[in-house]
């Protein structure tokens, strides 16, 4: 009897020490990615003012709006559709555009930014790898800033719908035919298939890129990475007359030529007509190739990190 109570207590014992050893672990990624969400708080007020300022804009242009639906049949569904959902994609579309121009000014200031003010110099004199330094400032374009796009994203439809279902039964119309034409819940689906798929696991090489350099650069780290992309584009043009370079980059960066979906007379990603092709784009060498990239620039940046001077 002793035996097995002594069985059961190591074992109870064993286990606890496994998980405190793991949240041991994750512990200083997560402070750490805490830590770059409070030393970059402009994230958030950033995206919040792009929705401050498009909900606005879409209160001065509703009455346009209106009128545009007054004019409207319900008899094309297409065409309805597109008129319903246009402030909602155009405001989705604000959103994530201000999404990669975040991802691009923070990766090019991350490394560069703690070697500029000198506060590496604490943060190497704390008990945290470079390895999880450099993977918690990747979180932030990987996981945090989509995040935080996609919900700002859902409220500003949800007090655009408000303020829609409030407007259109005073001016006569229904307030059904927009909530059934404009099936919230998949534009909602559709919108975070996109924004991951095409907005965070396919220009993620670009964002590595950017990181990396700005371990490297002693000033002006966003020059400095578009420097390359510069030379070799012309280099390219002038020797073979071509762009390919420079598109692929272009394309990686805003998103435009990830294979995400098959768009049948859609204007936009979230429209009825997109058909999801997830195993496609899993599928895709390029996808696959630029992940490998990015494990290399991410080695090379926690390198960088380690070895490189303050400015």
């Amino acid at each position: 009897m002793n035996t097995e109570s002594n069985v059961l207590r190591e074992s109870a014992l064993d286990s606890e020490r496994a998980a405190v050893a793991s949240l041991s672990q994750t512990r200083p990624f997560y402070w750490s990615a805490r830590r770059e969400l409070w030393e970059n708080r402009w994230i958030l007020i950033g995206q919040l003012a792009v929705a401050l300022v498009f909900l606005v804009g879409f209160l001065f242009n509703m009455a346009r709006w209106l009128d545009n639906m007054r004019n409207l049949s319900i008899t094309d569904p297409a065409k309805y559709w597109e008129m319903v959902s246009e402030p909602y994609n155009i405001g989705a579309g604000a959103l994530m555009g201000t999404l990669i121009l975040m991802s691009i000014f923070y990766c090019s200031d991350t490394l560069y930014g703690e070697r500029r003010d000198r506060s590496i110099l604490f943060w190497k004199s704390l008990p945290v790898s470079d390895v999880t330094t450099v993977l918690a400032k990747a979180s932030i374009p990987l996981v945090i800033l989509p995040l935080l796009t996609f919900g700002i994203t859902i409220v500003v439809h949800l007090i655009m719908l408000l303020l829609s279902s409030i407007v259109l039964p005073l001016s006569g119309m229904s307030v059904a035919s927009l909530w059934r034409e404009l099936a919230i819940f998949p534009m909602w689906g559709m919108l975070f298939y996109h924004i991951l798929l095409a907005h965070v696991l396919w220009p993620f090489p670009v964002y590595c890129w950017l990181i990396l350099v700005s371990g490297w650069a002693r000033r002006a780290p966003l020059l400095w990475a578009a420097l390359p992309v510069v030379v070799i584009g012309g280099l390219e043009k002038l020797i073979f007359h071509t762009s390919h370079f420079a598109a692929m980059v272009g394309t990686r960066l805003i998103g435009s030529g990830a294979p995400t979906d098959i768009t049948s007379g859609a204007m936009f990603p979230t429209g009825p007509m997109t058909h999801l092709t997830p195993l496609r784009y899993l599928g895709s060498p390029s996808l696959w190739a630029g992940f490998g990239v990015a494990a290399l620039l991410l080695s090379a940046a926690v390198r960088m990190r380690r070895y490189r001077d303050p400015v």
